[in-house]
Order: C-alpha cells, then sequence, then structure tokens
C-alpha cells in the first residue's frame, strides 16, 4: 500500500532532482524524464481504454499525432499556446468519438484492427497531405516557426521548464485516473471488462460509457501531442509509427493493467531504461532493446500475467480466473 507520505516524498523529489544536476554533466536526465512524462501521460490515457475497460489499442499514436499537428498549425499562425493546447484536446477527442461511435460496436480483435488501420490511415494522410502538414518534410516549413509557450508572460524555452508542466499534467493526469477509478464510472467500467454482456443486462448503459473512455483517453493524447510539438519545435509523421502504439500497450502490461503506479512504472522502464542504459553502455545497445524487451514480456506473461505492479481489482480477477 503507497501511503501518502511516500507519495509526498516522491513528488517532491521529482520537483527537487533537476536543480540537481542541471548544471552537471547529467544534465541530460532532465529532458529523458521529461520524455518519460509524456510518454506517462499517453500510457495513463491509453490505460482508460486498456486497463480500465479491457479494449485493446493498437492505433493510439493517432490521436497524439493529431493533437501535435493541431497545435503546430495554430501555433505557426500566432495561436497562444493555451489556446492551441484546447484545440489540440477538442479535435482529438472529437475525432476518436467519430472513430468510436461505430468502432466500439466491434469487440476484442475486430476492434484493435480497426483502431490500427486507423493508426496507420493517421499516419499516411499527415505523409501525403502536402498542402497542410508539408508532408514526410514536416512542419514548420521554411521561414515559419511554432512559438515557445507563454503564461502571463513567463515563456517556456529550456527542458527544465518542459519538464515542469509535463510533471504538473501526469500529476493531474494521475488524480484524474484515480478519482474515476473509485468512482461509478470506474465500477461500471470493471464490470465492462469482466463481462459486457452481464453489465448491460444489469442496465449499465456499455456503449456510452466506452465511449467516454475514448474520449477522456484522446484528451490525454492531445495533450501530450500540444507539448510535445511546442517543446521539439518541429513535427513530422514518422513520430507517430505503429511501433509507438505498441511500446505504449507493452507499458501497461508490463506495469499492470488498470494499476496507476504500474503504468507510470512500465512507462520508466519501456522508454527511460533503454536510454539510460544506452547512455551507460554504449548504443549499440539500442540494436538489442527489441529482443530484450520481447524475451521480458513473454516471461512476465507467463510468470505475472498481473504485471509488475498489478491492481487489487485485475489480480483478483486473474485470480478468480486461474481458480476456475
Amino acid at each position: 500500500m503507497i501511503t501518502r507520505g511516500l507519495l509526498g516524498s516522491l513528488l517532491l523529489s521529482l520537483v527537487i532532482a533537476p536543480w540537481l544536476v542541471v548544471e552537471t554533466s547529467w544534465a541530460f536526465l532532465i529532458r529523458l524524464a521529461g520524455v518519460i512524462g509524456l510518454y506517462a501521460l499517453l500510457a495513463l490515457g491509453l490505460n482508460l481504454v486498456v486497463g480500465f475497460v479491457g479494449l485493446l489499442d493498437l492505433g493510439f499514436m493517432a490521436f497524439y499525432a493529431i493533437g501535435a499537428y493541431t497545435a503546430a498549425l495554430l501555433s505557426i499562425h500566432r495561436v497562444p499556446f493555451l489556446v492551441s493546447l484546447a484545440a489540440a484536446v477538442t479535435i482529438s477527442v472529437l475525432v476518436r468519438i467519430a472513430i468510436g461511435i461505430p468502432g466500439l460496436r466491434l469487440r476484442g480483435d475486430y476492434l484493435a484492427i480497426v483502431t490500427l488501420g486507423f493508426g496507420e490511415i493517421t499516419r499516411l494522410v499527415l505523409n501525403n497531405w502536402d498542402s497542410l502538414t508539408n508532408g514526410p518534410k514536416g512542419l514548420p516549413r521554411v521561414g515559419q516557426t511554432i512559438a515557445a509557450p507563454r503564461f502571463f508572460g513567463f515563456t517556456c524555452s529550456t527542458n527544465i521548464h518542459f519538464y515542469y508542466m509535463i510533471l504538473v499534467c501526469v500529476v493531474l493526469g494521475v488524480v484524474l485516473c484515480y478519482r474515476i477509478d473509485h468512482s461509478r464510472i470506474g465500477r461500471a467500467w470493471a464490470a465492462i471488462r469482466e463481462d459486457e454482456v452481464a453489465a448491460e443486462i444489469l442496465g449499465v448503459p456499455v456503449a456510452r460509457l466506452k465511449l467516454l473512455a475514448f474520449a477522456i483517453s484522446a484528451a490525454f493524447a492531445g495533450t501530450a501531442g500540444a507539448i510535445f510539438v511546442h517543446w521539439e519545435r518541429f513535427v513530422t509523421p514518422e513520430s507517430f509509427t505503429f511501433w509507438e502504439s505498441v511500446l505504449l500497450v507493452c507499458a501497461i502490461v508490463l506495469g499492470g493493467m488498470g494499476s496507476l503506479p504500474g503504468v507510470l512504472m512500465g512507462a520508466v522502464l519501456i522508454i527511460g531504461l533503454p536510454e539510460a542504459l544506452r547512455t551507460l553502455l554504449g548504443s549499440q545497445f539500442i540494436n538489442y532493446r527489441y529482443l530484450i524487451f520481447g524475451l521480458a514480456l513473454m516471461v512476465i506473461a507467463v510468470y505475472r500475467p498481473q504485471g509488475l505492479f498489478p491492481s487489487r481489482r485485475r489480480a483478483l480477477e486473474l485470480t478468480l480466473e486461474g481458480g476456475e
């Protein structure tokens, strides 16, 4: 059981840590931590669908891309960051709902195929719609710029600024997910995950709640996309491949589906550990990381199917299934 004191100490250390390394040779860890935070934010959003509701989504990066390109296009036209962020979230949610209304009539592998297909369609559209996205060359075009975010006269321009922005978003995301999980909506999602037909017979509005999970998850992706593009000041379709969606699913499975600490730890292990080891062990390690992760996931699936830090509810479900 994670106590409030432990959570407070962990949060305090995350706030203080960047200032301990910012003037040292380890300053690159600030950027690495920011990247981990972005993927943690994405994993939290995908966990609402995969972990809480039990729907396999293999195209989640498409909504990350939609949020990123929406924010980039607006920023190029001098739209303030907060407005472009709100627009990125809104567009991502609306597209997610438009895909979810027909797509959520499917279940299991069929839904996974639909989301996978939409993810690839999105990447191909971004890659070929030259008049809007500049195709594979990316945005901004020559002579254009993506402005740095500004808050009440303060400009976010360094890695440490974006680190704190991402940290705030991740903390808010964790709080939101925790509150939802312990609400009537969270319990209804658990019922849908365990037995969709039984939940519908008992009066749970299955279609509406599945669509709600889709919409909220897209808000996480849109937020991450807007922050990403303002941080990088550049975006191309190659940042949103199918493999990135697979990594997000791996992070959730590795940490524990439905578990907030597990999802965060999964993002750290999947994204942060390889980069840290590449720095410590040399760039040659990067050629083998996917093999190592694949083997690790196979071992965990066999010997710890609930993940490294499973939620109590999910672990109980697996235990009951095993007893049957």
